[in-house]
């Protein structure tokens, strides 16, 4: 083989290795490219789904809190009415007792 045509054969080949060196950098940019973008989507889901679940769980929160308040409010409004009633039930004696005492000071003063 003529020696131009080996160094047109070498150069030949020197430009396919060069094209095939840069289509495969131009598909490692462009894989670069769709990563990022593809991890940028997987975080974007995962900030989503986070805020999703602190919203359910502070729901959920105020839902617990809110039938404990209830609970508390339901509890001190039973304990009044029973205070309440062991209140009416002891004021007779309780007058009963105030005008003993009364009738007693005064009868000590005579």
């Amino acid at each position: 083989m003529p020696r131009p045509e080996v160094l047109e054969r070498i150069q030949t080949a020197e430009q396919d290795a060069d094209d095939i060196v840069a289509d495969a950098e131009q598909a490692r940019e462009e894989r670069l490219a769709e990563a990022r973008q593809r991890a940028d989507e997987i975080r974007q889901e995962a900030e989503e789904r986070a805020t999703e679940l602190k919203e359910e769980r502070l729901a959920e929160a105020r839902e617990q809190i809110e039938a404990e308040r209830e609970r508390i409010i339901e509890e001190g409004e039973a304990e009044r009415e029973q205070l309440r009633a062991t209140a009416d039930a002891n004021t007779d004696a309780a007058v009963e007792y105030a005008l003993g005492q009364f009738e007693e000071a005064v009868d000590a003063q005579t």
